[in-house]
């Protein structure tokens, strides 16, 4: 029975090497591939790719493994739900009319099981930082990206390359602290009466536990290769590759409290 729901974010398809980008997509084709047996639905939180530039006729070389992989899903009847992070949100018609995934932009809620979701990519919510919120309205423009199109393709899409690798060196090396806004914002909607708060963006998987209600930042498939599954009202949240020792595994994160 295909009752699963599934979530991760944080892919960042093209950042690295070709060895590495090889490996990254083997890893995410034999995940995908694993979720046909019992998804019903999964969510794509966000930065799927380190960076997405959509022409009316071109889009970025490759990843077409992973395009025929979800293509399979969606043909088994396995609904995909994609949040556009902070890479990858220059999307068009493409992934519409490809393979008919509607693209989100604003967070997405989901009432599954009874339980209500609240899921964001999570860009923007750190403390002290005004100049990516302002950065973010200005591409996000429908007349910057108008404009954009206008450069030929290969400069925008290794224009598109380069701004990508500097966001995550900057998204990397910041310091949250103690507080990083993203666990004020869930504990905020966790009171607002949601049962889930799923985020990723900082990279760092985490389960913490505020009263009856759960956040989770989903980490990244670059170090962590980490992932959530909610299935007949129970939540796991699990380490599907181990980077150091080259082993499948489904070791699963010990919730904090506060």
């Amino acid at each position: 029975m295909k009752n699963a729901y599934y979530f991760f974010s944080d892919v960042h398809l093209g950042m690295s090497s070709r060895e590495e980008e090889k490996l990254k997509e083997k890893v995410l084709i034999a995940f995908l591939e694993s979720m046909r047996i019992d998804a019903a639905e999964v969510f794509i939180v966000g930065d799927l790719f380190d960076y997405w530039i959509e022409y009316k006729s071109v889009i970025p070389k490759g990843f077409y493994k992973v395009f025929a992989k979800l293509s399979e899903l969606i043909e088994d009847g396995i609904k995909i739900t994609y949040l556009a992070g902070n890479h990858d949100f220059w999307k068009g018609k493409y992934f519409k009319e490809e393979f008919g995934i509607d693209i989100n932009f604003e967070p997405i809620e989901r009432t599954l099981e009874n339980k209500k979701f609240f899921i964001h990519h999570g860009d923007g919510l750190a403390f002290n930082d005004t100049g990516y919120k302002i950065l973010k309205k200005v591409l996000r423009h429908p007349v910057s990206q108008f404009l954009y199109k206008w450069i030929h393709p290969d400069i925008g899409i290794g224009l598109a390359r380069s701004t990508s690798r500097t966001s995550r060196v900057h998204t990397h090396n910041k310091d949250y602290s103690a507080k990083d806004g993203l666990r004020e914002f869930a504990e905020k909607k966790l009171n607002e009466g949601y049962d889930f708060i799923l985020m990723g963006h900082r990279h760092n998987p985490s389960i913490v536990k505020f009263g009856e209600g759960i956040y989770v930042n989903l980490g990244d498939w670059i170090d962590n290769f980490t992932f959530a599954k909610f299935k007949e009202s129970k939540f796991e949240f699990l380490k599907f590759y181990n980077k150091d020792t080259k082993e499948f595994n489904t070791k699963e994160f010990k919730e904090e409290t506060i």
